[in-house]
């Protein structure tokens, strides 16, 4: 049998397999990224940005931000108090820099704004720090009974739009699972040119503390449970937009990203496995995948991917609604 191929296209970019860090605090130290280089990862997605930091010194964002009852996605606890901050947009442009100059592989930028004006000037900053490309991560909670779910769509069609309008590098957009009509909204946002999407971002709910009656943080790292959500949407979206799709939350073992291959995944984005396993966690999952390629007679990723998918399947209904009175009606 031929040498099995895994390398897969993912923004524009030919990576040597589908293993992405996702953004986390894993790419705060550099010695990681360089382990995950050496361990097989194929490009890291950066830590976030959050653009609250950049701007706390405004009292009333401060505020909001400081004592919000929700943390972002890859957030590990609340906002520190102003005198704690210690990752300005200097220190994170000086990282990504740094990182570029330290490994080989694609290095993606990673934003989450929270105003027109942020979103387009830390991209280009981003991109200017080396970035290959950018990742917008979309945290928004539509807490305001006045705020439609057209209002929210629009934001994100916006905001991507602008930032595409002053960089040049590729802009992936990290959604919410909670969008009423995600597939129409796919599909505008393809249309306004989003180089990939990536499903999905995992919001963190907080949790009550009984004895100090306080809103707390509680992070609970996901496990390959999770990854169905992302599964059955790429599956549905494979092959229908001309955007990448990239699949995130729950991706833990080489059966995971062979089944989000195959649904048409073109990279799977790790951070849960990795904290929990290690770095070198990659490299089983990279042996891994190459062994049940050859048992099973698959040359590359490229021969599985969207073979699973909601247009290539025998019955396309297991993805829809038929599959949820399906899984009722068999459970015992």
């Amino acid at each position: 049998m031929a040498k099995i191929d895994l390398s897969t296209h993912y923004l524009g970019m030919n990576l040597k397999n589908p293993i992405v860090l996702s953004a986390s605090p894993l790419s705060r130290d550099l010695g990681n990224i360089k382990k995950m280089e050496d361990a097989g990862a194929s490009a890291v997605v950066m830590y976030s940005l959050f653009e609250e930091q950049i701007t706390h010194e405004a009292m009333e964002l401060y505020h909001h931000t400081s004592y919000h009852s929700d943390t972002h996605a890859e957030a590990l606890s609340y906002f520190p108090e102003q005198s704690s901050y210690v990752l300005g947009p200097e220190e994170y442009l000086e990282h990504l820099h740094n990182i570029k100059k330290s490994v080989n592989i694609p290095v993606i930028g990673s934003l989450n704004g929270c105003t027109d004006g942020g979103w387009t000037k830390y991209a280009k900053l981003i991109e200017e720090a080396g970035a290959d490309a950018i990742e917008l991560n979309m945290y928004m909670l539509a807490t305001d009974m006045n705020t439609t779910s057209a209002d929210i769509e629009n934001i994100y069609v916006e905001t991507l739009r602008s930032v595409k309008a002053n960089i040049g590098i590729p802009v992936a957009m990290k959604l919410s699972p909670y969008i009423s009509a995600l597939a129409n909204f796919a599909k505008r946002l393809d249309n306004e040119g989003v180089d990939g999407l990536v499903l999905f971002n995992r919001f963190y709910q907080p949790d009550i503390d009984l004895e100090n009656l306080e809103v707390v943080p509680n992070v609970l790292l996901s496990n390959s449970q999770s990854m169905r959500l992302p599964l059955r949407w790429i599956a549905i979206l494979y092959g229908k937009l001309n955007a990448s799709l990239a699949a995130t939350s729950g991706v833990n073992t080489a059966e995971d990203v062979i089944k989000l291959t195959m649904t048409g995944a073109s990279v799977t984005q790790l951070f849960a496995a990795l904290h929990k396993y290690g770095i070198d966690h990659i490299k089983k999952v990279l042996a891994d995948i190459e062994k049940w390629m050859v048992e099973h007679e698959y040359e590359s990723l490229k021969m599985m991917r969207g073979s699973m998918s909601h247009r290539s399947v025998a019955n396309p209904g297991a993805f829809e609604r038929a599959n949820y009175m399906k899984a009722l009606n068999s459970f015992k």
